[in-house]
């Protein structure tokens, strides 16, 4: 049986066009599959013409900048989307007009999509994947500083910096492998990592005024006042989740983002799982990580009510 790897790259090989897509509110690994991607495909066939698409957000756009295509384009065109786990968080709908489909993604498989689907929730990041991708077949493909480049920030950005469970021995493998290309790790750290004056008073904020359920679900309202107050924006914000790890007593942590026409909500955990309630509230992700979607502060507290009824079960079944 061929596998699916093969599969993949039998479509590239077939396709003169490519456009790679990734989710909306890209993080490092979402850019870094995608844009990782398409820079080892333009490596290995010079010929073809391949795009990466989507929104981008101010504080990454150092990762890499994004195309500006036609619909035009589209016609009989490959599109490989990386590192969303969902037809609706997929950025730029124009995904829907190509002519072959495929998903490269280590999110749990809750919706199914794609004429070709790799799904591995045993790797640390969607980047991880593109190396190993590359790696099984270099007889066919090549990598430049640049695409490892894009593939460390990825691998970095979703293991945080080598620290979550989903890190492994195959993980490091790669990463070292990528640090022999030339690029500047300790840039790339000191880059993703950086925060203003308002970032880090906003943080202050969230540090001094969370709050906290009966069991151990830590949570605070980025609201649009506050975002305001502090001139910090939505992205930016929600890259804060981490603030509140590593804090006795907190289980599960969340941050709620108050955006125009909905609440955007950051969800992160020491160890309760924690995507089968964003996907109830019109998200997905990681077993630990995820995000969600909700429409009111109403809703968002029966958000915090179901994760706290979750570090709860899971406390008692862990007890048993």
């Amino acid at each position: 049986m061929t596998s699916i790897q093969t599969q993949i790259l039998d479509k590239i090989n077939q396709y003169s066009t490519i456009i790679i897509h990734r989710h909306v509110f890209p993080d490092p690994d979402a850019l870094g599959s995608q844009c990782g991607l398409q820079k080892i495909i333009k490596e290995s066939f010079p010929s073809k013409n391949v795009y990466v698409v989507g929104e981008e957000v101010e504080e990454l756009k150092f990762i890499h900048r994004m195309d500006i295509i036609s619909d035009d384009t589209y016609k009989d065109a490959l599109v490989i989307v990386c590192d969303t786990a969902n037809l609706p968080r997929i950025c730029d709908k124009r995904f829907e007009l190509a002519s072959f489909l495929i998903k490269i993604d280590h999110h749990p498989d809750l919706e199914p999509y794609g004429n070709l689907s790799w799904v591995d929730t045993s790797y640390s990041s969607t980047s991880e994947m593109i190396m190993d991708l590359f790696s099984k077949h270099k007889h066919i493909l090549q990598l430049n500083a640049e695409a490892a480049r894009l593939l460390y920030i990825g691998i970095v950005g979703d293991t945080g910096r080598f620290l979550y469970r989903g890190t492994t021995t195959q993980t490091m493998k790669y990463t070292a492998e990528l640090m022999e290309y030339n690029f500047n790790p300790q840039l790339i750290f000191s880059t993703l990592y950086k925060k203003d004056k308002n970032t880090a008073r906003l943080q202050g904020t969230l540090l001094l005024n969370y709050e906290l359920s009966n069991n151990g679900v830590a949570y605070f309202r980025m609201t649009k006042d506050i975002l305001e107050q502090f001139k910090v924006d939505w992205n930016t914000a929600g890259n804060l989740i981490n603030t509140l790890a590593d804090i006795e007593g907190n289980k599960v942590w969340v941050l709620f983002i108050e955006y125009p026409d909905n609440i955007r909500v950051r969800i992160s955990s020491a160890g309760t799982v924690i995507n089968d309630v964003a996907y109830r509230f019109n998200g997905g992700g990681h077993p630990l990580a995820s995000g969600a979607t909700v429409y009111s502060w109403e809703e968002a507290d029966a958000l915090i009510r179901a994760l706290d009824a979750t570090c709860r079960e899971q406390h008692i079944n862990n007890r048993i």
